[in-house]
């Protein structure tokens, strides 16, 4: 899996990327640069909405075609979007390879939006977006967001409404994907054991012609805002809390020191700090987590837990208890290398996930045009310092950058 990765670009500016792999189970999709910080006030959800709809109709393809055209040979057809990027893709034996380049292709490049399909495809949204309000633990995470950038097209969430769902057509989808899907703002990425010449080959011949420029982008930074509190009301059984503030962008190099304090905080660890003490210690919460989202130009640091209504405010200052001692107490060399040691061990079990692997073989070529190996990565966390670990918890966890949004 630590194989020297491949690249090559089209006279159109389409990147390709590809991971040799000895699995007999391949991997390829297109990534694009595009997302739900790139639509304009009137198209709220309009890029989520395309992601739906390119499985709906092609030039040359009905919605059924679509459908069967992987799984028939016992193949997966998959697509995701976020604030930034679309990510369509498929997984398959590797003898299928030619087959999904084709129906990739053909999905990312001639959509045709029927109208037939719309109305159908906006009232599957529409049940995704009831089923993500009936769930305040997810909810929150989004409103959150939008506290945090204060209106500003990041903090929207990425399913839209039912206002603007209701009034997307097949120019809508045409005129977002000519926008943005154009060769030069996407990555073609692959992993299997397909030698990579041929991969090249296959899109020389079936993407050469595919030329039109991209539209200008208009992505500005959020401004800086004064922290608040917010406390909503729901009919909830629970009280949930999130706690936290702006942090770095995917090009800022604080990224990493951070990744790791987030890490020793609340990260997926039973043993993180966090969770010993309102849990095990306290026994206030079923579960508390952190998190860290970044950006192509700013990010997020988050804390989130549940917790009886009548705890919740012993638990909020347990939290800000264990922030002060991460912004006040440099780690001992002996904490260091043990957080050191956990999330080298983390990130090593997350890379035997394969298809983890190659959306973050997609992501990181999409945004830096590189593909840092584990080892690499395994690497710059050792460089690592106490200091900057300091740093950056003083930073990002000042207590007078910090947001908060309570559902109770």
């Amino acid at each position: 899996m630590e194989k020297d990765y491949f690249s090559h670009i089209l006279p159109n500016g389409l990147r390709i990327v590809h991971l040799p792999s000895a699995s007999p189970v391949s991997y390829c999709g297109f990534a694009v640069n595009a997302g739900t910080r790139d639509e304009e006030a009137h198209e709220f959800g309009l890029a989520h909405f395309v992601e739906h709809m390119v499985f709906k109709g092609t030039e040359k393809r009905k919605s059924w075609h679509i459908l069967n055209r992987m799984e028939n040979v016992g193949g997966e057809l998959n697509a995701y979007t976020t604030k930034e990027e679309t990510f369509v893709y498929s997984i398959f034996m590797e003898e299928h390879f030619r087959r999904a380049f084709e129906l990739l292709a053909d999905l990312v490049f001639h959509s045709q939006f029927p109208e037939q399909e719309i109305e159908k495809e906006v009232d599957v949204i529409l049940d995704e977006i009831n089923s993500y309000e009936d769930s305040p633990s997810e909810l929150i995470f989004d409103e959150f967001e939008n506290l945090l950038f204060d209106g500003h097209a990041l903090g929207h969430n990425i399913l839209g409404d039912e206002q603007s769902l209701l009034s997307f057509d097949s120019e809508s989808g045409k005129s977002f994907m000519k926008r943005f899907y154009a060769p030069e703002n996407m990555v073609f990425f692959s992993m299997g054991r397909i030698p990579f010449k041929k991969i090249v080959q296959m899109a020389e011949s079936a993407l050469s012609d595919v030329a039109f420029p991209m539209a200008s982008r208009n992505r500005v930074a959020p401004a800086g805002i004064l922290p608040v509190t917010r406390q909503v009301h729901k009919d909830t059984h629970q009280a949930h809390v999130l706690i936290g503030g702006r942090a770095y962008s995917m090009h800022d190099e604080k990224r990493l020191p951070l990744f790791l304090l987030n890490n020793l905080l609340g990260g997926p660890g039973m043993n993180n700090r966090l969770n010993v003490s309102l849990r095990e210690k306290h026994g206030l919460v079923y579960n508390v987590e952190s998190n860290v989202t970044s950006y192509t130009d700013t990010g997020l640091a988050s804390i989130y837990f549940g917790t009886d209504p009548k705890n919740k405010e012993k638990a909020v200052r347990l939290v800000h208890k264990e922030l002060a001692k991460l912004r006040d107490m440099k780690l001992s060399a002996t904490q260091l290398a043990a957080a050191k040691k956990q999330v080298i061990g983390q990130l090593g079990v997350s890379g035997d996930n394969r298809e983890g692997l190659f959306l973050g073989l997609g992501k990181s070529f999409l945004h830096y045009n590189r593909y840092d190996t584990l080892p690499e990565v395994f690497a710059k966390v050792e460089r690592l310092t106490a200091e900057e670990i300091l740093e950056v918890a003083n930073e990002v966890f000042a207590p007078e950058r910090l947001f908060s949004l309570i559902y109770q």
